[in-house]
């Protein structure tokens, strides 16, 4: 009987994978070392010592870890190896010719030894001390030693840090009140966390109430002041123990940086994509406006992103201001702000600014592509084609036009046309780089503002079953109400939905099943909605994003429809509107691991959908679903939920989308560079849909507490990226682990085979 390859492979995946173990752990590792090497396996562990009572700063103790952690040979991280030392068994027992395949692969494959005497750990015990005493920790003195097992040619390094009691601020002298500047500077100061009596003495945190001080500075003038200005004086002497802080100006200080500036004349340069051009100059509010010509530019567009005023107080931060206003435009490609001293009256002590613009070219295109393919040879690919014009009438007007495609079909079916279904789109928005709207809408003046007006169309065809058309347009306000928080309002957004074909398979589907046929009625959705993100990376380790989403359906128009009188179902042009609410959040949080480029980040989402009033369900196409490339990677979209249901085995691939009313997610990705762009992920993924009401014609579809874990499908799986500046092309294997449905298969683990329970899924951008 001739075997698969799928069964052949996994016949001989155990025995070759034994007798690489077997290969590997058996060469030796040290064989080239000399006589008085010896190879480093790694941070052993850094144990700190403090007096009785004292706790020991875990960012002090960060610090620490962190300038031992010198990487051994294949490791992932300063403690942590992978088992297989290619590199150096590649070293230690291959031979490396002067030329050809063998030199190549040597060259590829090897890996020097780390030696002990590489990571010289003497040279970094003072280092240690160093930090202690950058830390307050005076009296701290470091050691180490070699901790070695039976091979005496290889050792780990512990460090040991007997830290004794910090050195506490007792006093603080400030600047004498007696200049507009030092009054500045003393505010900062006696306003800080660092520099309090009591607080432990840290340069760094010296360090960054610099950093403080200089930025309030020169935000109120000061323009030419900079954070080494400063200086600090600190007294052990005075109260041994303790440290006397006294702060002050530096000698050296330049006279300029003593003075308030205040803006000058403001002139702004817009050059052509291609250079050349004949100037025309204009006068306006915020200073002389140059722009080479020919260029579609409206005369008010600059002085609106413009945050100086001359004669007032110059600010850094207006500079800043300026900058991130014209870039988020996005109709250049340069944008260059300089600023000089007006040298011809140094009395009134003026910084003339100058602002120097190049148009990028207006036209773009995009191209996003993404493929899903199940192992029984279920495909999904689609594409998205888009072209963007960014400043269409001369105001930074965006107009984006873009056509989406996808289709889906299964080969070895045993049908006549392995053509299964396809989807459509056309879409375009309109942007207006502000706020179309009364001027008593309240408005961020420090952030553009935008207004969004959309039209599209999009055409969902299934061959065996049926054919709808989607309409909609809408107009949507996008602004900034914080650094880390941006809004969308959508003011107002029509939907129509329409079946437009249906087979006799369907007709008979949706007879036996009136739930499901409510939810393809013809309708319209009026919709109303408000959507807000938080994207803040709280240090260098941590990173959170949270995005939240509240939209209604069908309120004002039933509103209207009751106060004059009208019962019963309600209905717009002659056709009746959906009526609901919908609510969806997700929190995405990133944690740096061992202070490398490795993050584990974690998402944690759920959604609810409501009908009520005039409608008994949520419209189709506003259902929730799970399974995908950015959901639970083991399984296709829609092909899991709702709950534990599962449609019949004679209705192949189910006879409509798998939806539901709510929907819950929770992934775990680990991610971790690989070589230059490409990197590594290894990803744990769960989550279903459900129905919040009872559906006959789906059992086991329903939200229950009781049955909530049971029906959550479960996958995990690996992936490669390919992360090229700003695109990553992401491809995942997804492996399955749990099947909300009944299989043939029992316990937990009810996937029917291991080949049927994978599903790569080629995408672009990271999942969440």
């Amino acid at each position: 009987m001739l075997k698969s390859p799928s069964h052949i492979i996994h016949r001989l995946f155990f025995p070759v994978l034994m007798a690489g173990l077997m290969l590997f752990t058996g060469c030796s590792t040290t064989r080239r070392l000399g006589q008085d090497d010896i190879l480093y396996t790694g941070l052993k562990g850094v144990d700190i010592e403090s007096p009785e009572g004292k706790q020991f700063p875990a960012g002090v103790k960060a610090s620490l870890t962190k300038a031992v952690s010198v990487k051994p040979n294949n490791a992932l991280t300063a403690s942590l190896r992978y088992p297989f030392p290619l590199g150096l068994w590649v070293y230690n027992n291959f031979p490396n010719p002067p030329k050809g395949l063998k030199h190549w692969i040597y060259e590829k494959l090897v890996e020097e030894p780390v030696l002990v005497s590489d990571v010289r750990p003497e040279v970094r015990t003072h280092m240690l001390d160093e930090l202690l005493d950058n830390n307050g920790y005076f009296s701290g003195i470091s050691s180490y030693e070699l901790v070695q097992k039976k091979n005496k040619k290889k050792a780990s390094i512990r460090y040991t840090v007997r830290t004794g009691k910090p050195y506490l601020i007792d006093s603080i002298r400030l600047l004498p009140d007696t200049t507009f500047l030092n009054h500045l500077i003393d505010s900062v100061a006696s306003g800080s966390r660092y520099f309090r009596i009591g607080s432990r003495y840290s340069t760094d945190s010296l360090a960054a109430l610099r950093v403080d001080i200089a930025n309030l500075v020169r935000n109120r003038g000061f323009y030419y002041f900079r954070p080494e200005f400063i200086t600090y004086l600190a007294d052990s002497v005075m109260n041994p123990g303790s440290i006397a802080m006294h702060l002050d100006l530096a000698d050296n200080i330049h006279p300029w940086a003593l003075d308030r500036f205040r803006t000058g004349k403001i002139t702004t340069v817009i050059n052509r994509n291609r250079g050349g051009g004949t100037p025309d100059t204009l006068d306006t509010r915020k200073g002389r406006l140059i722009v080479y010509r020919p260029a579609r530019l409206r005369p008010n567009l600059i002085p609106s992103c413009i945050a100086f005023r001359e004669g007032r107080v110059f600010s850094v931060q207006q500079m800043n201001l300026t900058q991130t206003r014209l870039s988020r435009l996005g109709i250049f490609n340069n944008i260059n702000i300089e600023v000089a001293p007006d040298t011809t009256d140094l009395s009134r002590r003026l910084l003339d600014v100058y602002i120097d613009c190049t148009f990028d070219r207006p036209l773009e295109a995009s191209i996003e592509a993404n493929v899903a393919s199940k192992s029984n040879s279920y495909l999904g690919p689609g594409i998205t084609l888009g072209v963007t014009n960014h400043n269409i009438f001369g105001g930074g007007e965006q107009l984006n036009v873009s056509l989406t495609g996808s289709y889906e079909w299964q080969t070895g079916s045993g049908r006549n046309s392995a053509f299964n279904s396809y989807e459509a789109g056309l879409n375009a928005t309109l942007a207006f780089p502000r706020l179309l709207a009364p001027r008593f809408v309240p408005r961020s003046r420090r952030d553009i503002n935008w207004t969004r007006i959309n039209l599209g169309v999009d055409i969902l065809n299934r061959p065996h079953y049926f054919r709808m058309s989607q309409f909609n347009t809408g107009i949507a306000y996008d602004w900034r109400s914080s650094k880390y928080i941006s809004n969308t309002f959508t003011l107002f957004k029509l939907t129509y939905t329409k079946l437009q074909r249906t087979t006799e398979v369907f007709d008979s589907i949706m007879n036996a099943n009136p739930a499901i046929a409510l939810s393809f009625m013809d309708q319209f959705i009026p919709q109303m909605s408000y959507g807000m993100v938080y994207d803040r990376a709280m240090d260098r380790n941590n990173t959170i994003n949270v995005q939240m989403t509240l939209q209604q359906a069908g309120n004002i128009f039933w509103s209207i429809y009751e106060a004059c009188g009208k019962k019963g179902q309600k209905s717009l042009f002659g056709t009746p509107f959906s009526q609901f609410v919908k609510g969806y959040a997700q929190v995405v949080y990133g944690r740096r691991l061992g202070g490398g480029n490795i993050w584990l980040v974690n998402r944690l989402a759920a959604g609810a959908a409501y009908a009520y009033g005039n409608s008994s369900q949520v419209p189709y196409s506003e259902q929730f679903y799970a399974g995908g490339a950015n959901s639970v990677r083991a399984f296709t979209v829609r092909s899991i939920g709702p709950g534990s249901y599962r449609a019949p085995a004679d209705q192949v691939n189910g006879y409509f989308d798998q939806t539901g009313t709510f929907i819950f997610l929770a992934n775990s990705e680990l991610r971790f560079p690989i070589l230059g762009p490409l990197e590594g992920a290894v990803f744990l993924d769960a989550g279903n849909v459900w129905t919040l009401r009872d559906e006959p014609s789906r059992p086991g579809g329903q939200l229950k507490g009781s049955t909530f874990l049971k029906d959550l499908a479960t996958g995990t799986g690996v992936g490669l990226r390919v992360n090229i500046s700003m695109l990553v092309i992401r491809g995942d294997l997804g492996i399955g682990i749990h099947a909300p449905y009944k299989t043939s298969r029992g316990g937990y683990y009810n996937m029917e085979s291991f080949g049927k329970s994978l599903a790569f899924h080629l995408a672009i951008g990271y999942p969440f």
